[in-house]
This record gives structure tokens, sequence and C-alpha cells, in this order.
């Protein structure tokens, strides 16, 4: 699995090149500062996005929202997310977004992760979801203003009393984009505000004998993050941005919730007129309910085709 996973990934990464044709407009900016999420794909452009996420902690809370020390677990998530223009006026586009995860558990350092072990004592690893998603930019007289419908389905096998790989549910999830540019195209404000449902049996229904429970904690209820992000260009090739973002877990009928609150800066850079390239750090502040405090390492690859 490990030498499967890291082929596919290496794959991925040298697949991403190539040009876009831009207008003159857009051509007059870099495609970090054109292309943010709320803008959409022309006809038979692509988009190819190569993000990998590691999160790691040495805390969490407790029933309530002190901090507890807990031995280290690390959480690494790769997201590759492929979309394409299909409406001749770039107002719908259609795409596919599958993960691939490898946690552990019990002290190992953070980069034992990447290690892919899958002992289902204290690793996992693995691919664990797929995706059909579309982007629709709604109304033309507001062209930064877009949403982005995913259902992410689980397609890796129930482990009765493994560690925990990722949600056993049936996850629908619409992100809603806007952002602003001001102060002469040098600053950009983003937010998004996503609502996510998990579907699937319940954790108390499931059978322990031939279901992994702990995966099932999310199942019926509504995820939803609050986020903003201010970014400033230096450069036309080149942001820097800080964000923030504030998340509940709200309980539909599963008996369980969470919240917590992020904070992170991080940067782009457009390494040619097709890839850019962007690192970025977060911390979790604050939460309740035995949600980690822990820190998120991020680097990505995107290239517009």
């Amino acid at each position: 699995m490990k030498k499967i996973i890291l082929a596919l990934l290496a794959i991925t990464t040298i697949s991403v090149s190539g040009f876009s044709q831009e207008t003159n407009e857009d051509q007059e900016k870099s495609n970090i500062q054109t292309y943010t999420p709320s803008k959409l794909l022309k006809k038979g452009q692509w988009d190819i996005k190569f993000f990998n996420s590691l999160y790691t902690q040495t805390e969490q809370t407790d029933s309530g929202s002190k901090s507890q020390k807990i031995a280290r677990q690390n959480f690494f998530t790769n997201t590759t997310e492929i979309y394409t223009g299909i409406s001749d006026n770039a107002r719908i586009n259609v795409g596919l977004v599958f993960q691939i995860r490898s946690n552990n558990y019990g002290g190992q350092g953070a980069f034992s992760v990447f290690d892919f072990d899958n002992n289902k004592v204290d690793s996992r690893s693995g691919f664990t979801t797929i995706a059909p998603s579309i982007r629709v930019q709604p109304f033309a007289n507001v062209p930064n203003f877009s949403f982005t419908s995913s259902v992410y389905f689980a397609i890796f096998g129930d482990e009765p009393n493994a560690a925990y790989l990722d949600k056993k549910s049936t996850f629908w999830e619409t992100k809603f984009f806007f952002d602003k540019t001001f102060g002469g195209g040098d600053w950009q404000i983003f937010t998004e505000a996503d609502f996510g449902f998990n579907f699937g049996e319940k954790s108390s229904e499931a059978d322990p004998a031939t279901e992994n429970v702990g995966e099932r904690f999310a199942n019926n209820s509504l995820f939803l993050p609050l986020s903003a992000f201010l970014s400033y260009f230096p450069s036309s090739k080149s942001t820097i941005f800080v964000n923030a973002q504030q998340a509940f877990l709200i309980d539909l009928g599963n008996d369980f919730s969470q919240r917590y609150t992020q904070l992170g800066f991080g940067g782009k850079y457009q390494i040619t007129q097709a890839l850019n390239l962007e690192a970025s750090f977060g911390k979790i502040v604050t939460g309740n309910n035995f949600q980690g405090l822990g820190q998120t390492f991020s680097l990505g690859l995107r290239a517009l085709l």
C-alpha cells in the first residue's frame, strides 16, 4: 500500500503542468490574483490541485473546554481536486475529489505518518473518500460569488476495533465563496461558509463486532465552518495571508457535538504561468468536547491549464 500511494502522489505531482490562455484582462493579473475559489474556469480549462496537510496534536480538551495532555497523534491528508469548465459563460465547472489518509497514535513523531503504516492497532492508511463535485456561479452580475457542492463517499473497509482512519459517512458539503479586492489591487478579503451534512448509521447503533464505532461519531450531524482570509500581494506573483475559522459540529441525532476556533497564516507563489505553490500553518486555539488542540502544516501545488 505504501509503494502504491507514493507512486500515485508522484504521478499526480508530475502530471500538473501546462499553460492556460487568458483574456487580456486576466493576463494583467497573475493566476493567484485572478483564480480565487470564487472564480470559475472557462470552457475547456482545467484546474488541478494537489493539497497535503499534516495535523499533529499533543493536547485536546476534556468533555468541556479545558486542555489536557495526550500522547502525540498525527493525521496526514492528501486531497486531490480536478475540475474543468463546461459552460461557454464560465459559470459551471464539474470535477472529482479524492483523498488519501495516514494516521497514527501513541506518541510517534509527526513525520512517521509518511511511512503509511496500516497495522490497525495504532496506525491506519489508505484511500478513504471520493467525491463528484460541481461549481456554480449563480449570478452573472456577481462574478466573485460562487458555490461548490460535493458528495463524499467513504470507500475504505470497515475495521472493527481498529484505530480511526476517517469518517464512515456519506458527506454532502456545499461551500459558498465570496471575495473582494481593494486598496488598488494590493489587498483582498475572501470569505467562505461551508454546510456539510454527515449521513449514516448512528455510532450507538453500530455493531462493534463488525463495524468501527468510532468512525461513526459524526453521522447525523451538520459541520459548519466559517472562514475569512485577508491577503496582501507584495507582487503580482506572490501573496501572504492571515486567516481565522470558527467551526461547529451540530448534533442532528447522533448525540455528539463539538466546536473549535483556528487561526493561521500562509502564502502563495506563482512558480510558472501554470503552476502555483501554497504553504500555510494553522493552530486550533480553543474547542470543546474532546476537540484536539493541535497544529496543521499544509503544502499545496495547483495547476491551471
